[in-house]
């Protein structure tokens, strides 16, 4: 697993994750949607950006199911989110009890370990020699609502539709961009341009991050996917992953993003706790 960790934070977080793991508003299911036809690059982006779930705080149940050889488990999660600053995912296995927190903000991450006592908080500046890639918090909260976005970037304006090569080919649309690092990230579309895949991949694409979308319902007006399966691969074959299911989607309601750490909570890094996960997965 060394080398996959060393892939990206979104890498990272997927085993901050892991190591953490000790009802939908609509019952109507949306599928993939056949194409009339392809549209021209603008039309299309807007579309894409037209299907995307608008909010400014969001907050929903998952069900995470962990999945790495030979360990498969169950755990509820507590996402909240508010656009653009934070979000919070609580890990809680244990009938509501919570035994891990992250926090991921704009510009750091915090974690609490709640077994063990002991907490992680760094600057992303900080981690810039451990984590070579431009993915950053905005890309993050990206992958967590279901959006297409730019490495690095807060945003995909009109006038950056040009740095996405995109490939149309009836029902199924490709769109690709590569970061300054050389990873490739590739987004998979339905001719209704809702999201369905997000790849990101190395240069030699031995090593990747497969996000993937399915169980579309309407939430708030727009199709936003109640699962969300997320592997890491080597050579193609999954080395393990997380699947999220969501339920009790909210939009725009107060939340509260607390983060109070225990006076007698030990202090580590997140290099020693990446070397924690990296050494239990061996």
């Amino acid at each position: 697993m060394n080398k996959i960790i060393s892939l990206a934070p979104a890498l990272s977080i997927i085993l901050l994750l892991i190591a953490g793991l000790s009802g939908c508003k609509s019952s109507k299911e949306i599928g993939a949607v056949v194409s009339g036809g392809a549209k021209a690059r603008d039309a299309f982006f807007e579309a894409m950006e037209n299907q995307a779930l608008d909010f400014n705080t969001l907050t929903a149940r998952l069900t995470a199911e962990l999945k790495v050889p030979k360990n498969n488990m169950a755990s509820r999660v507590d996402l909240k989110m508010v656009k653009d600053s934070a979000f919070q995912l609580s890990v809680q296995p244990f009938l509501g009890i919570e035994v891990f927190r992250a926090e991921f903000t704009v510009d750091s991450i915090k974690v609490i370990d709640r077994m063990n006592k002991r907490y992680v908080a760094e600057r992303y500046a900080d981690l810039k020699g451990q984590t070579p890639i431009e993915f950053n918090f905005y890309n993050l909260q990206a992958l967590f609502t279901n959006r297409i976005f730019l490495p690095g970037e807060q945003t995909v304006a009109p006038k950056q539709f040009r740095k996405f090569k995109l490939n149309q080919d009836g029902d199924k649309a490709e769109v690709k961009v590569k970061d300054s690092f050389g990873l490739l990230y590739t987004f998979f579309a339905d001719g209704e341009e809702k999201l369905l895949s997000t790849y990101i991949s190395d240069p030699s694409d031995h090593y990747a991050l497969q996000w993937d979308y399915t169980d579309f319902r309407i939430t708030e007006g727009k199709p936003f996917p109640q699962l969300m399966d997320v592997k890491v691969l080597a050579d193609g074959a999954s080395q393990g992953g997380i699947a999220f299911r969501f339920s009790k989607i909210q939009t725009n309601v107060p939340v509260s993003l607390d983060f109070s750490i225990p006076a007698k909570y030990k202090r580590i890094t997140f290099a020693q706790i990446i070397k924690s996960i990296s050494n239990t997965q061996k």
